[in-house]
């Protein structure tokens, strides 16, 4: 569905080109001091504008309509909301019966019988990571863990210098690129987790593959310690001042489903952008013909640019509900 979370409980909702994006978050701490200001950061992190990412610039101004009284949170459920402002639905109207590749088209129509909004992709639109940020920010209030995501790798390249030049190149030929975006946690503490159904790593692949576009997740040492010896991938534990932690992070911050007080690490793919300017081929819904598709509408050609943040912002979420049903 659309929600995520026990004790800390997260509901969005919205269209692309729809009136407006938002999240409903139920939990949030009574008194935990809120404002529009606090919002600022994360979401020029998410923004658009910059060479790689779409042209479609909005406000994102976010609205709290309930939950806040001078300053403080209340304790009762809190909305936010986003205005789309500068939406081009035209661009659309062409695709009503040719599913573009890559995208939810297709099976949005099937399971909701032709009534689903197809505007800019619609529920299914990068557009609703921007609740999901919002959300991250109270989250990470909530928890007041120390959260660190930056982009490692843009088509295949880890040169920071290279990956622009990459994107620009996939740009000037209509096509996309994928990445991998890093995130660190620290000050986790020991104990969060279930064994097995909520285990830290279920809990946290579970959000991270509600962001769009994403194809895969890692934690530590990842796919790489099936090539290890278990004397290279075990995480010897020490004595770090007077608090006992992992001396790597082999695991990834992670024993038997539950934090072991090291740095939580994981690394999350991205595929490349589905709309592309480049011709592709797709079947016509009405006619039941093959035909040759070019895709209008303002698209990044790398999303994962502006990943980062959405990472933290999942990881937040998820951590945050996590603190709530621990007890010490």
């Amino acid at each position: 569905m659309d929600s995520l979370g026990r004790n800390f409980r997260v509901s969005v909702f919205g269209e692309s080109h729809g009136p407006a994006v938002g999240v409903v978050l139920d939990g949030v701490r009574a008194g935990l001091p809120l404002t529009a200001e606090d919002f600022k950061t994360d979401l020029l992190r998410r923004k658009s504008g910059a060479t790689g990412t779409t042209p479609r610039i909005e406000r994102d101004l976010p609205e709290i309509l309930s939950g806040v009284f001078d300053g403080r949170a209340t304790g009762t459920p809190l909305t936010i909301i986003f205005r789309n402002e500068n939406t081009r639905s035209g661009d659309y109207a062409a695709l009503q019966d040719l599913p573009r590749p890559g995208h939810a088209d297709y099976t949005a129509r099937v399971k909701w019988k032709n009534f689903n909004d197809p505007r800019g992709g619609g529920h299914f639109s990068g557009r609703l990571t921007l609740p999901i940020v919002a959300a991250g920010v109270v989250a990470k209030k909530m928890c007041a863990y120390s959260f660190t995501a930056r982009l490692i790798e843009v088509g295949g390249c880890k040169d920071p210098d290279r990956q622009v030049e990459a994107v620009a190149a996939a740009a000037r030929e209509g096509d996309s690129l994928g990445g991998i975006v890093e995130c660190r946690i620290d000050d986790v503490p020991t104990g969060l987790g279930e064994p097995f159904f909520d285990s830290v790593e279920s809990l946290l692949a579970h959000a991270i593959f509600a962001i769009p576009g994403v194809r895969g997740i890692e934690f530590g040492d990842g796919f790489q310690a099936a090539r290890m010896k278990g004397s290279e991938h075990n995480d010897p534990f020490a004595c770090i001042g007077e608090t006992v932690k992992p001396a790597k992070d082999g695991a990834g911050g992670i024993n038997g489903g539950i934090t072991n007080g090291g740095t939580l690490v994981f690394r999350v793919a991205f595929k490349p952008t589905s709309s592309i300017a480049k011709e592709q081929r797709t079947l016509n819904l009405s006619t039941g013909a093959q035909e040759t598709l070019r895709i209008p509408g303002r698209h990044d050609t790398c999303f994962a640019l502006r990943a980062p943040v959405i990472v933290e912002a999942m990881a937040a979420i998820v951590l945050a509900d996590l603190q709530a049903r621990f007890v010490p």
